[in-house]
């Protein structure tokens, strides 16, 4: 996951850097954008706090997958474990000091926002997570 993220994220930088791509007009394009906060770019310039917090999750889910019981539960929190680290080295190495590196979203929907593919593995993996619960019960 990571490696994949981090592959669409320099091709973004490149491919993307004079122009968007229009995939669908007015509800899907490529574009590059570089965010500083968090998701919806929420706490923009508080990357080296948001990196803290992702540290501490990163770690919190490596112990939390040697304890998971089920398949589901070992690939949603890989997932998430996966698109963690993947907009962390963002953090950490697309900036001049320590975790203020902006993360590379790319994927546009103009009315909705614009993140990548560590952002979707994230999500996934919560939905892949809630199911777990629900199906539980």
């Amino acid at each position: 996951m990571v490696a994949v993220d981090q592959a669409t994220k320099a091709w973004a930088v490149n491919a993307l850097a004079d122009s968007p791509i229009v995939i669908i007009d007015g509800w899907l394009n490529l574009r590059l954008f570089f965010n500083t906060g968090a998701s919806f770019s929420f706490f923009a310039r508080g990357g080296a706090v948001i990196g803290l917090l992702v540290i501490a999750v990163v770690v919190v889910i490596f112990f939390a997958l040697r304890e998971a019981g089920r398949r589901l539960d070992a690939i949603a929190l890989g997932l998430v474990l996966g698109g963690a680290v993947g907009n962390l080295l963002d953090r950490l190495f697309r900036g001049t000091g320590f975790l203020d590196g902006a993360v590379v979203d790319f994927i546009n929907v103009p009315f909705f926002a614009t993140f990548n593919v560590a952002d979707i593995a994230i999500n996934v993996g919560v939905a892949l997570l809630l199911i777990g619960v629900l199906v539980r019960r």
